[in-house]
């Protein structure tokens, strides 16, 4: 056997098997996690029951060994936008390792990123240039870090309530101070209300901003800006020479009914876009810096700078091709065009929903991004009970809802945010009519029981306990 055969086939012995490991320690997950990862997780899921074991999933769905399955209404954050392991995209990513290319030798210019950043520029018809990274913090931090250089300026602004990362760039930006506790000093960045064009003005007369980064739609809550304000925001920005910055970690790629989030705006056309998670089909991580052609322009000025914004795994071919693939089946499949109708249904039989129910609050959000916001009922049974939930910690009344819906429906949901009566709707782009029914039916059963005083309620009682235990 020549060298190069021999180092082209695996080694007999000692080979690694995959299927065994899983097979012999997959029983241990928990106690792993507890034992070297971040030990409060589990503690955490086995204290709310999230403690599950799943052994497989496909499309909208997890299965149990039990094959029960559980509808995915979450998609990991958004990452899972067009369903777990789509063909596509494992065709892709078998396809792309089986043809051993010369990847990240750093000194050549691959294909597949180039290809990659085509059609996504296909998309943004205003942006010329992209930056791949890795996240969608990272996404961020290259945003922040263009604006800061072309503009000359230390600060960007960003909104209260904001979420763009939790890398200390980015986390500079977030406006939830539960992540920003105890990791200053940050960046000089400062915080404006969404939608306050008026405050937003305060500060770019200052003459220091770079830059304003904004959600078209907050994950935090899923709160939308007031019909007008990208727009007018783009306008206040670019007449003080600042820069706008659209985060569509989770909002791009479909999420809200239009590629991007901004597009429900006409006229919008921000200066830098920040993309990830659904980009990746679920398998491997990317990060997309979208731009206008002025900005690489400058911060990439001459061969000596060639470097000076780099990522060490930016622009893997695997995560091009999944990319790459992601975007092919959100044209063939129209995926965008399902969003929009099944967004719709599903939001707007939610929302009949508020007149039935005392303490749904409201129903919003574009798409398949919807809030389902819970508040203080008007009977004086209800409002005692709330209370209870409210003086131990804003949020159990949402975490009430999740809880079951997962128990009894084997429905997979999220609270939108700490403190925050609200839950948000995030599943994968790929649901349709079966799905909604399914989830809309057991909310429903949900909301009967807590608002008849049902069995939601002694759940209620053990998160009390859990919140009071933990002050």
């Amino acid at each position: 056997m020549t060298t190069a055969e021999s180092a082209s086939e695996p080694s007999q012995a000692g080979e690694f098997d995959l299927g065994k490991l899983l097979a012999e320690r997959g029983a241990e997950r928990y106690e792993l996690h507890t034992r070297y990862l971040n030990h409060q997780l589990p503690r955490m899921l086995h204290t709310i029951g999230f403690d599950k074991v799943y052994e497989r999933a496909e499309g909208a769905y997890f299965y149990d060994a039990d094959g029960n399955d559980y509808l995915d209404m979450l998609a990991g954050f958004g990452v899972m936008g067009i369903g777990r392991h789509h063909p596509v995209v494992r065709k892709a990513l078998h396809d792309v390792l089986d043809a051993r290319l010369a990847d990240l030798t750093r000194f050549d210019c691959q294909p597949l990123p180039g290809l990659l950043a085509e059609k996504l520029l296909a998309h943004s018809p205003h942006l010329d240039r992209v930056f791949f990274g890795n996240s969608g913090t990272e996404a961020v931090e290259g945003a922040l870090k263009f604006a800061r250089f072309v503009t000359g300026r230390p600060r960007v602004l960003y909104c209260a309530h904001a979420f763009h990362g939790l890398t200390t760039g980015s986390l500079s930006v977030n406006g939830e101070s539960g992540f920003r506790d105890g990791f200053a000093p940050l960046l000089p960045d400062t915080a404006v209300p969404l939608g306050d064009l008026d405050a937003l003005e305060r500060e770019l007369r200052k003459g220091d901003v770079a830059a304003l980064i904004v959600e078209p739609i907050q994950g935090k809550g899923v709160l939308t800006p007031p019909p007008g304000y990208l727009l007018a925001a783009q306008e206040l920005l670019h007449r003080h020479k600042a820069l706008l910055i659209a985060d569509e970690v989770q909002t791009g790629l479909g999420r809200t009914g239009d590629f991007y989030g901004y597009q429900h705006e006409d006229g919008v056309e921000p200066d830098l876009v920040c993309v990830a998670k659904a980009l990746s089909g679920g398998y491997v991580p990317v990060g997309a810096t979208l731009g206008k052609d002025w900005i690489f322009k400058k911060v990439y000025s001459s061969m000596d700078r060639v470097l000076v914004h780099s990522a060490s795994f930016g622009s893997n071919a695997q995560a091009m091709a999944a990319g790459l693939a992601v975007l092919s089946v959100m044209e063939n499949e129209q995926v965008v065009a399902n969003v929009r109708a099944t967004g719709e249904r599903l939001r707007s039989r939610l929302a009949a929903l508020t007149d039935r129910y005392e303490m749904l609050a409201d129903v919003r959000g574009r798409g398949l991004m919807i809030g389902i916001e819970f508040g203080r009922p008007k009977s004086l049974k209800l409002r005692g009970r709330w209370a209870m939930l409210q003086a131990a910690r804003k949020g159990l009344f949402a975490q009430m809802v999740v809880v079951p819906l997962l128990q009894r429906h084997r429905i997979l949901t999220q609270v939108s945010g700490d403190h925050m009566e609200v839950i948000k709707l995030i599943p994968p782009l790929i649901i349709g009519e079966r799905e909604v029914d399914r989830f809309v039916d057991a909310f429903t059963a949900v909301m009967d029981d807590a608002h008849n005083g049902g069995l939601v309620w002694d759940f209620g009682k053990t998160l009390v306990k859990q919140a009071v235990a933990n002050r």
